[in-house]
């Protein structure tokens, strides 16, 4: 199986890797992944409004995912087809197109977001 991982994902194995759950930890530890600029985009964006706690540079924070072996994964035209046929159930934009990334890549993506469980969308926590 091949995971996607959702921004806090990221950001928690990178830095606070004790708010992961047992499960989130032995499969990014284990299992490969993939990481998307989209989540990167949202963690900039998110500094930018002092969101966030971590202060890493956008670039540190991907050679730290190359470090740690995570693949990108690229937006696809058809991931952003896929957008408009979601149920308006979450209004995230950066979790509405991972969610599209991952059905269309067939993925199961780690996040503790309860709303992304909703959709057609294989997930883990």
């Amino acid at each position: 199986m091949k995971y996607l991982l959702d921004t806090h994902a990221i950001l928690w194995y990178l830095f606070d890797s004790e708010n992961l759950s047992k499960t989130a930890l032995e499969i990014i530890n284990n299992e490969f992944c993939y990481y998307s600029k989209v989540s990167l985009w949202e963690i900039a964006i998110k500094q930018t409004r002092n969101l966030l706690q971590y202060k890493n540079s956008i670039q540190d924070i991907i050679n730290a995912c190359k470090e740690d072996e995570f693949e990108e994964l690229f937006v696809s035209g058809n991931s952003l087809d896929l957008i408009k046929s979601l149920p308006d159930i979450h209004r995230d934009p950066f979790d509405r197109l991972l969610i599209t990334m991952a059905q269309e890549n067939d993925l199961t993506i780690v996040t503790k977001d309860s709303k992304i469980p909703l959709y057609n969308v294989k997930t883990i926590w």
